[in-house]
């Protein structure tokens, strides 16, 4: 079991440049891949989603590459933006003979002058370094796998004892439900049609509320899915969907037994039962 929420880092030092590859998950309820990569990284970007993808099934996946030029990089290059220069120079020549100006133009004056040199820096040649991002990006998923599983654990560890609580629910209700039975044969009598029961002659409002119908199936089904949600929570698979579906399922027989049998020890068990419900389902939002 894992949990959709995590973090992995990897980084490592090229020919060129410095790389730094960071992933997040979030909730989600899909698998949402969101990627931010410098423009150099562009042309692999489905490599990227990808590898992703065969590691990861559902959540929001945030991916963050960073690449840093190392300093000592051979083909930097200074680079002069001769189309400003000729600005510079008309406009400085302009202001000379309009107010008058003495001096000439210096090439300390123009080394001064912002934006006219810039450096630029030597771009991987195409594919250069996909090898190594795509370590990197390896590398950051193991981390982050190992996150989501250590999460994973926790949330198994709760997931398990509300699991537990149902089985004990389950287990009472079988037994409230036979002594309701019982107690209904000696107090009422069956009505003509079904499996009905109705108060006797002459009860009225204080005869026993007792079974509007036989409860036998749900508390199988009930019985049944709560052992799916134990085997479930023992899966190394992403179950996060499944044991959502069976959280509907399990809350659907506890409202029909609850409404075919409203005696209140039953009831009681019922919302006992429908708040460990709640509890997994909370958890069961953050499984993959």
């Amino acid at each position: 079991m894992k949990s959709m929420t995590g973090y992995g880092e990897a980084e490592a030092h090229g020919a060129r440049a410095k790389i730094a590859v960071q992933v997040r998950t979030l909730n989600h309820r899909h698998l949402d891949i969101q990627l931010r990569v410098p423009r150099e990284y562009l042309s692999i970007e489905e490599d990227f989603r990808k590898m992703i993808r065969q590691r990861i099934s559902r959540g929001r996946v945030e991916l963050f590459i960073n690449r840093s030029a190392l300093a000592q990089t051979q083909d930097r290059k200074l680079e002069l933006d001769e189309r400003l220069l000729r600005q510079y120079l008309r406009s400085l020549r302009s202001a000379r003979k309009r107010f008058g100006l003495k001096g000439e133009v210096e090439i300390s004056l123009l080394c001064s002058l912002p934006e006219l040199f810039h450096v630029r820096e030597g771009e991987p040649k195409e594919g250069e370094e996909k090898g190594l991002v795509l370590r990197m990006l390896g590398a950051a998923l193991k981390n982050l796998e190992a996150s989501r599983e250590r999460e994973g654990r926790q949330l198994k560890i709760d997931i398990e004892r509300q699991v537990g609580q149902l089985k004990k629910i389950s287990s009472r209700l079988h037994a409230e439900t036979r002594k309701v039975a019982r107690q209904a044969k000696e107090s009422l009598i069956f009505a003509e049609r079904g499996n009905s029961l109705e108060t006797s002659p002459g009860e009225g409002e204080t005869g026993v509320r007792i079974f509007k119908g036989d409860v036998n199936e749900e508390l199988v089904r009930l019985e049944s899915h709560v052992k799916e949600l134990a085997r479930l929570s023992r899966e190394r698979v992403p179950t996060g969907k499944r044991i959502d579906f069976l959280l509907q399922e399990v809350q659907r027989e506890l409202n029909t037994i609850s409404s075919k049998a409203p005696q209140l020890e039953i009831v009681r068990l019922v919302l006992a039962g429908k708040e460990s419900v709640e509890k997994i389902r909370e958890q069961a939002q953050n499984i993959e």
